[in-house]
């Protein structure tokens, strides 16, 4: 109820703004078209979607399907017209309004000319939404400027489908779960950058203990349905790519800073330039903070990139990366008598936990054009991540009895059986080095197949990866040396190869087909361990296991009229299970499965007018095997049988956008108000028992059966912006047996729903190319638990207020 009421106080306000707007301005009572007109590629292809601004005003328009558009509203005068879409180069138009006579524009794209060659999830082309057989969301530069996120959790739930938990508050280490999926470590969902992949082993270990910093980024698109066999290995979620600016052909910088309470700082240095046959991008962030919520963190983030442009054929990237991050990030968070008691929510309950992470990248990036019809991309890539995590040892028992190595520290309360947390003067130093390598070649052709058109792509991938663990045991609390109690190599080869053909068959009907093979063989070698009984040993125990898969997909795309859009399809959902979790620490291979999915969706998009755009997705995923994680992040202990069996997973998400400026006449003024709302049933589906109760018909973790996100966005032709953000999470379980009642260290237990605003104002002064703003996180300061994981209670940060600057030259 308290969602509906928000909701709807929320449209009062935005609709209360545009009269008052509408008032201020004297528009007038009826709208006039003054420029109208079609956009066309130069084979005479019609470019829905492709964005026109008129340069120095709020005035613009996306081109509908047919690739029409129309401006409204626009006084005596000349004007430039600027058209964009991706895929496609920028070009600028002069235009005469006069007397209200319809200038008509028949506008003609130039050559994409010399771009970055690399791979998106959703093709340039497709970008624009018309023919992409699944739900889609594209997040652009703009979007991202308005959010002023400090975290790109904000930015990440701007998707319908996607809901995403905050661990730390700051978004260091994304948790992303996609349609009732499980969010923890984002394991269920294929992370790029720029196409290639982010995860530690994106096979053995598909973790997300590094994740790009959303401040450096263009764009973030996000896929899901039938188009996620192109990529793999996992196609049961979806597909996040984080976009890093390209080159420009002319020379662009920006120097961007935002500071904050409890120490914040942001700082990004941009600059791009061609200069020849060379383009260059450039960009330094440096982040940092002693203090927002619970955590303290220090980052560094370089990266380049280089554009040879070779000859009219050939073009070929090189990017580089160096991202290093020291943070007092920790497993430990308070009990449920703490957050009972209050005043205790960022309390450091070991504050000497420090977590390090280096991340060395490289990779190259080459497109051929053999002809028109015929084009074949390659990238290839290495990354290095060291991921060192000094964690101090506790105790929690049901009788409150201080462990022999206590430090004298005790939280919560020992009063309360189970309710005390007693700090051991020991530490366990989990080091990790991870090694990725990778090559992917995918040849793209268009053909007239049975005389129709046809858009074939081709590809395989060759990916090596090693990850090297080690366990050492100190006797304080905060020493980085100690014992060595385990080591180990796990090594893994993966090869891939996917066909996929889309097929015109009519004007208004596409089809997709496609299939993907992955064959992944790995191997663990455990060179030291702690055998029960006996002790610390070296050990030579050394297990492999070799598992492929057929993944098919197909999918359609239906245009009835110009106005709507239906699309859907079915693919395979498919991960491989995790290699420390498929061989035991004595050698054993588990028959474990690999999670197995068949997902369904069925969609529409549609503008029913100039003011108003929907899309709708129904979507059903049923699962003969999900594995949920009992890793010590997912709340578990690391290890076990982790075949969590059929579940099913079915809902419908939603996306609204009601352009109030068009609706109401604005001319000098743009408001928007969208809203994003999922609602998601995910429960197990077979007979499974869990301390003799059946677990069949109930909810699986961190599902919530309601999220939304709605914003209200202001822009003026003054240079004055805001935005008004609601982020709605609903009622989440932290266990397989919906427990409602809170255990006393807060790790199980129902999670209560939970609102929050966030609010930003800025101002950009053109004549000084600078930019100001200011930006309010949860607003109301609400208190709420954003997660039970890993081992205890994470509250969400409180209100936070950063202001920033950017100048442009």
């Amino acid at each position: 109820m308290k969602i509906k009421v928000i909701i709807t106080l929320l449209m009062l306000a935005f609709t209360t703004a545009a009269f008052s707007n509408e008032l201020l301005i004297n528009d007038k009572d009826e709208k006039t078209v003054v420029i109208s007109g079609k956009i066309k590629s130069k084979d005479g292809e019609t470019i829905p979607y492709a964005n026109i601004l008129v340069v120095g005003t709020v005035k613009g328009t996306f081109t509908n399907l047919d690739g029409t558009f129309q401006i409204y509203d626009l006084e005596d005068g000349t004007y430039t017209i600027k058209v964009s879409a991706v895929g496609y180069k920028t070009f600028f138009r002069e235009v005469t309004v006069r007397g209200g006579q319809i200038s008509e524009l028949d506008l003609v794209f130039e050559e994409t000319g010399v771009e970055m060659p690399q791979i998106t999830v959703i093709a340039d082309k497709d970008r624009v939404f018309s023919k992409v057989p699944g739900s889609v969301t594209y997040i652009d530069q703009r979007e991202l400027n308005t959010i002023s996120p400090i975290s790109g959790n904000e930015v990440l739930r701007r998707s319908p489908g996607v809901h995403v938990v905050d661990e730390e508050g700051i978004g260091m280490r994304v948790n992303i779960g996609i349609r009732g999926l499980d969010p923890d470590r984002s394991r269920s969902v294929l992370v790029l950058e720029d196409g290639v992949p982010v995860a530690l082993s994106p096979y053995g270990e598909p973790e997300m203990y590094y994740t790009p910093a959303i401040d450096r980024m263009a764009g973030v698109e996000i896929l899901k349905g039938s188009g996620q066999i192109l990529y793999g290995p996992q196609t049961i979620g979806g597909v996040v790519n984080y976009i890093s600016p390209n080159p420009p052909q002319e020379q662009e910088g920006s120097v961007r800073i935002q500071g904050g309470q409890g120490g914040f700082f942001s700082g990004l240095v941009n600059y791009g330039n061609t200069f020849g046959n060379t383009g260059m991008q450039v960009n330094l962030l440096k982040k940092r903070a002693d203090n927002v919520g619970p955590t303290k963190f220090d980052i560094t983030d370089f990266n380049t990139k280089f554009l040879f442009n070779i000859n009219e054929k050939s073009e070929l990237g090189l990017k580089l990366g160096l991202y290093n991050e020291v943070s007092n990030s920790t497993y430990i968070g308070i009990n449920q008598v703490m957050f009972d008691q209050g005043g205790q929510d960022f309390t450091r309950l070991a504050p000497d936990d420090q977590l390090d992470v280096s991340r060395y990248s490289i990779s190259f990036s080459h497109k051929y054009r053999f002809n028109s019809n015929v084009r074949l991309n390659t990238i290839a890539y290495a990354y290095t991540t060291t991921r060192n995590w000094n964690r101090q040892d506790f105790a929690i028992n049901e009788s409150n009895t201080p462990p022999s190595n206590w430090t004298g520290v005790v939280w919560g309360d020992r009063d309360i059986p189970g309710g005390a947390i007693f700090m051991r003067n020991g530490t366990g130093n989990r080091n990790r080095q991870f090694a990725v390598g990778g090559i992917e070649p995918r040849l793209e052709v268009d053909h007239k197949l049975f005389n129709l058109k046809n858009e074939l792509t081709v590809g395989t991938r060759l990916l090596w990866e090693q990850a090297n663990e080690q366990r050492v045991n100190g006797t304080k609390a905060g020493v980085k040396s100690g014992n060595l109690v385990e080591d180990e190599v796990r090594t893994g080869n993966a090869f891939a190869a996917y066909a996929q053909n889309k097929i015109a068959l009519s004007e208004k009907v596409d089809f997709n087909l496609g299939v993907r093979y992955e064959n992944f063989n790995y191997e663990r070698d455990i060179r030291r361990r702690n055998f029960s009984g006996v002790g610390i040993r070296d050990t030579v125990l050394i297990a492999g296991n070799v598992i492929q898969e057929i993944i098919p997909g197909m999918g359609f795309n239906y245009r009835p009229t110009q106005k709507v859009n239906f699309f859907g399809g079915v693919h395979k959902g498919y991960a491989p299970p995790r290699t420390k979790d498929a061989i035991t620490a004595m050698g054993d291979v588990l028959d474990l499965d690999a999670e197995e999915s068949w997902n369904y969706e069925l969609g529409f998009r549609t503008e029913i007018s100039n003011w108003i755009f929907m899309e709708m997705t129904g979507f059903y995923m049923d699962f003969s095997n999900q594995i949920i994680p009992v890793a010590e992040s997912a709340g578990g202990l690391g290890f076990g049988v982790v075949n969590a069996g059929a579940t099913l997973h079915r809902g419908v998400e939603s996306a609204m956008v009601f352009d109030l400026s068009n609706l109401f006449g604005l001319t000098k003024t743009r408001l928007n108000y969208d809203i994003n709302a999922t609602y998601a049933l995910s429960t197990y589906s077979a007979d499974r028992f869990i301390d003799d109760v059946n677990i069949n018909g109930n909810r699986t973790p961190y599902a919530p059966n309601w999220f939304i996100n709605s914003a209200l966005t202001l822009e003026t032709e003054s240079g004055f912006g805001a935005r008004l953000t609601l982020n709605y999470v609903g009622d989440q379980f932290g266990d397989e047996l919906n427990t409602v009642a809170p255990s006393v260290d807060g790790r199980i237990g129902k999670i209560d729903s939970y609102t929050v605003l966030d609010a930003m104002v800025s101002y950009d002064v053109k004549k000084w190319n600078s930019r100001f703003n200011v930006a309010i996180k949860n607003l109301t300061d609400e208190r709420y638990i954003a997660t039970r994981r890993p081992q205890g209670i994470r509250v969400g940060i409180p209100r936070f207020i950063t202001a920033g600057y950017e100048f442009r030259f």
